[in-house]
């Protein structure tokens, strides 16, 4: 080449570009989500919990923000992604900064349960990523005693744990102690078959190998982070008169940045505090007023109430009877959404019992997404382990809020987004994504989906759920709440079950902020379509409206409310 040849200019570096890399550093961190996803690069690794690993991460995500900060995306999707990812890699940031692993502990968040949940959801297509699940099974071990020691730096800090979750989480390894080795979760996941679809030859040696690994290392491994929880986090725990964060040395400093990262808005407590009071002690007892009297032929709010609780012809006979229900309803939600939704998904969503091990802790119902390798649809988890306990007029809305149209159209929808980054398919904002959901219930009113107006009592009852939960969750960690005073709210301002009550203000204390996406991301897509119906007048579709809102991902909802102002914007001819 001569002395004056120019040398081959270096390709600019692209949002995407960036995207990409945060992707490739999400999945390595958490590879277990990874094989959740259908992503198998990572079968034989679990998550690194050690403060060194958590170092490394927060620089990659640090060196990706700065990177980003560079570069000035003019395109109108480029801008969405930023702003996105921009949310992604600060609140990763922050969560390490704020050590908040130190308190995982917990029912709902902590590794044990993670662990439980999600290793029956898992599915290793070939014998090699079969073969991978043996080597990410030896790690349990590893993984558990690095949470513990997590935990135990947590309470050098003065990171005390609630005692009611720990009083949960060790309940519910207890409970998978407890069980058959045969029923043992580690050996549910989904191993190969052949192609004609008989059974892969190797599965009786893996399964005997993940046996050994069940019976020698795991077992054991969650026997002693049961000791370590009994024995060391449960004598420290907070009492139940001091169970928010706001007892915490740092408490107020953790809750702020969970409101700011679950909301992605810049809401005080004390105005989510009030908005929850408005909603759940004005707007809907006149809802209740109206409906009750067609029901139970009275407006006195306490009776209906006590009859939503307490009537036992409002709760389910058996565990046959709420999963008719629940499959009835997916159902029907499916077969009705053609009208309202230019985008449909096409991955399947099914309906299946939580399993029994988990039941007595766990949520009466949950979702997990599609495998994005075409392994496993979208599954709506239904809890069949209290039948006559449960009530009959919340399933539907419950069917709703996590399948159709809530959870699965918007997941499914969001993986099968042609041209968007893949973190951007497959992550993103928890008001968004739960804001949807709960939507979804009211919107499935619009559709005529529910059976009657028993069941819209239910979907009433379910939004007091939520609006109530804006007072509570800032009640127990902003102002002090004791673990009784968020019952008696619950017990006076809306007809949950008693039964329930405690078990979700337990989840509010092991999950602080999460139980505020809902109400606010509904509230705030509400006011986008009820502003978007205004100005266009009769131009104004709501397929159209519908596919705008999830035509990007689960985006922030400030970046919502641009992606519907252009909408908007076009459909005026302006």
């Amino acid at each position: 080449m001569s002395e004056h040849a120019e040398h081959p200019r270096a390709e600019a570096v692209t949002v995407t570009d960036v995207a990409q890399r945060y992707w490739d550093v999400a999945l390595a961190a958490a590879p277990s989500s990874a094989t959740l996803l259908g992503i198998h690069d990572h079968d034989d690794r679990l998550e690194d919990l050690s403060v060194g690993s958590d170092a490394a991460l927060r620089a990659q995500l640090e060196g990706l923000s700065n990177e980003l900060a560079d570069l000035t995306p003019s395109a109108v999707e480029d801008q969405v992604t930023a702003t996105l990812l921009d949310h992604q890699l600060r609140t990763g940031i922050e969560a390490i900064d704020l050590r908040l692993v130190e308190m995982a502990s917990d029912q709902m968040l902590g590794p044990h349960a993670s662990l439980l949940m999600s290793a029956p959801q898992m599915t290793y297509p070939t014998s090699a990523e079969a073969t991978a699940a043996l080597t990410r099974y030896a790690q349990v071990p590893r993984m558990l005693g690095q949470a513990l020691d997590r935990f135990r730096d947590g309470l050098v800090a003065g990171r005390t744990p609630a005692a009611a979750v720990i009083a949960r989480s060790i309940n519910s390894l207890e409970q998978y102690l407890a069980t058959s080795f045969d029923d043992d979760p580690f050996l549910a996941a989904g191993i190969p078959t052949e192609p004609d679809g008989s059974t892969w030859d190797g599965a009786d040696e893996w399964r005997s190998d993940a046996m050994a690994l069940v019976r020698d290392v795991i077992r054991p491994s969650f026997a002693m982070y049961l000791g370590v929880l009994r024995d060391e986090l449960a004598p420290t725990g907070r009492d139940d008169e001091h169970a928010g964060w706001c007892h915490l040395p740092d408490g107020d400093e953790m809750y702020t940045a969970l409101v700011r990262a679950h909301t992605t808005l810049e809401r005080s407590p004390q105005e989510l505090h009030d908005l929850g009071r408005e909603l759940t002690e004005q707007a809907l007892p006149e809802e209740y007023v109206a409906l009750g009297a067609e029901v139970f032929a009275t407006s006195d709010l306490q009776v209906i109430f006590d009859r939503l609780r307490n009537d036992p012809e409002l709760r389910h006979r058996d565990a046959a009877d709420i999963t008719h229900v629940a499959t009835a309803t997916v159902a029907r939600a499916t077969a009705a959404i053609g009208d309202w939704f230019g985008r449909l998904p096409g991955s399947p969503c099914a309906v299946e019992a939580v399993p029994d091990f988990l039941a007595t802790d766990a949520p009466y119902a949950y979702y997990y997404p599609p495998a994005v390798d075409g392994t496993r649809g979208g599954t709506y988890f239904i809890n069949t382990a209290n039948p006559t306990g449960a009530s009959r007029t919340e399933a539907e809305s419950i069917a709703f809020h996590e399948a159709i149209p809530g959870h699965h159209l918007q997941i499914a929808i969001s993986q099968e987004l042609d041209g968007l980054p893949e973190f951007q398919r497959h992550d993103g904002a928890t008001s968004y994504i739960e804001g949807w959901a709960l939507y979804a219930e009211r919107l499935a009113d619009e559709m005529g989906l529910y059976s009657g107006p028993i069941d819209r009592l239910g979907m009433l009852t379910a939004d007091s759920w939520r609006s109530a939960r804006l007072v509570v969750d800032t009640g127990l960690h902003a102002f002090g709440w004791s673990r009784q005073q968020a019952v008696d709210y619950f017990t006076r301002h809306t007809p949950v079950p008693l039964d329930q009550v405690l078990a979700e203000v337990d989840r509010y204390l092991a999950m602080p902020g999460q139980a505020l996406s809902y109400k606010v991301g509904h509230f705030h897509i509400q006011q986008l379509r009820d502003d978007a119906a205004a100005r266009l007048g009769n131009r104004f579709q709501i397929a159209d409206f519908h596919d705008v809102v999830l035509g990007s991902g689960a985006v922030t909802l400030p970046v919502l409310s641009d992606l519907v102002q252009r909408h908007i914007d076009e459909r005026a001819g302006r």
